[in-house]
């Protein structure tokens, strides 16, 4: 069994400090690999994700992280994902890593994502330009999410996880109100999901909306939100391949 603990939106800054440093350091009891799912800090500051990575760094288990917008807020991402990185995380945008857990191999494709919303009601790429780069940023940022899932074709895992900030279905929206789907995620990401293939999905950036959801493929899908999931992190357990 494949133990993955995740939280999103935990959104630190300085006077947060070593909140999640004690609960963090629970994981090598009872987690394999701990994944990220953005908004890690609150506007995006290197001084925040300086924050964070002192939260991080040398937990005993591999970190996985994608970036929110709030991440994105200072306009500084490559700062914050440096320092995630000196860290030690590994800060994903349309790539993929693999970290072992023993003799397992633990594939995780990610992206932040972005909006649009779903099937039947969702935007499309027609009108002014700003509507169409809308939805073409999405699309690049799903097409990557696919791209890295495709990668660790190549890496034989044991198990395969889609991370991403955004959503990628709204079952995991429920609770929100429903004007503002379009901003919470996308179906292309789920797209990407159902047609690379994994075996997980977790995200975060609803935080009034529900943990359990799938995609249409049968993907299962969970929204670790710290305000959804109400702790520092919670642990799934997935099968690996049988022996």
């Amino acid at each position: 069994m494949i133990r993955v603990a995740a939280v999103g939106d935990i959104h630190m800054g300085p006077e947060s400090q070593g909140t999640l440093r004690p609960s963090f350091e629970t994981l090598p009891d009872c987690a394999d690999v701990l994944l990220l799912a953005g908004d890690l800090t609150r506007h995006g500051t290197p001084e925040e994700a300086a924050v964070v990575a002192r939260e991080i760094k040398d937990l005993g288990v591999p970190v996985v992280a994608v970036l929110g917008n709030h991440d994105h807020h200072d306009e500084r991402p490559e700062e914050v994902t440096a320092i995630l990185r000196e860290a030690g995380a590994h800060v994903l945008e349309g790539q993929a890593a693999v970290v072992t857990a023993g003799d397992a191999r633990i594939g995780v494709a990610g992206t932040k994502g972005f909006g649009g919303g779903f099937v039947g009601r969702c935007a499309g790429e027609f009108g002014e330009p700003l509507m169409k780069e809308f939805v073409r940023y999405t699309r690049r940022c799903a097409d990557g999410l696919h791209g890295a899932l495709k990668d660790l074709d190549q890496w034989d895992c044991d198990v395969r996880i889609a991370l991403t900030h955004f959503s990628p279905v709204p079952d995991t929206l429920a609770g929100e109100p429903p004007e503002i789907y379009p901003f919470l995620g996308s179906y292309l990401l789920a797209e990407a999901i159902d047609t690379a293939g994994a075996d997980l999905a977790v995200h975060g950036h609803a935080h009034a909306g529900t943990e359990h959801g799938m995609t249409s493929g049968g993907v299962r899908v969970r929204n670790v939100a710290q305000p959804v999931i109400g702790q520092a992190f919670h642990v799934y357990n997935l099968p690996g391949r049988p022996d």
